[in-house]
């Protein structure tokens, strides 16, 4: 069993899961209107703002988190949206669940030994 073998048909088994092809159906009709995929790029811009000033330890404005919270309400209302960020949270919590998989099989690998080991 050579792990690069198993890889690919994981790979495969990926690309075929009713998962992904429920997120590539959902994403073409997305990118049919314009305006749709607008809406959704503003709102994920204004998310990864908030997300990344989060992790850079700066204060986000509440005025901002309400901001995207309304346009996260706004957006969820038109089903084509909505479809696709349902789509999207599906294959991403599978893809999520097996990367867990994955990590708990070679859990020695995140872990460091004692700190002499590496000094010598």
């Amino acid at each position: 069993m050579l792990p690069y073998d198993k890889a690919y048909e994981l790979a495969k088994a990926l690309a075929q899961s009713e998962e992904y092809k429920n997120y590539l159906q959902a994403k073409e009709k997305l990118e049919r209107d314009d305006k749709n995929l607008k809406m959704l790029q503003e709102f994920k811009r204004r998310q990864l703002a908030i997300q990344m000033a989060e992790l850079a330890g700066q204060e986000v404005d509440e005025e901002q988190i309400e901001q995207v919270e309304r346009l996260y309400e706004i957006i969820s209302l038109n089903p084509v949206i909505n479809e696709f960020l349902t789509a999207e949270y599906r294959f991403s919590r599978m893809m999520a669940d097996i990367q867990n998989i994955i990590n708990e099989a070679i859990s020695a690998w995140f872990e460091l030994e004692d700190k002499n080991d590496y000094i010598n």
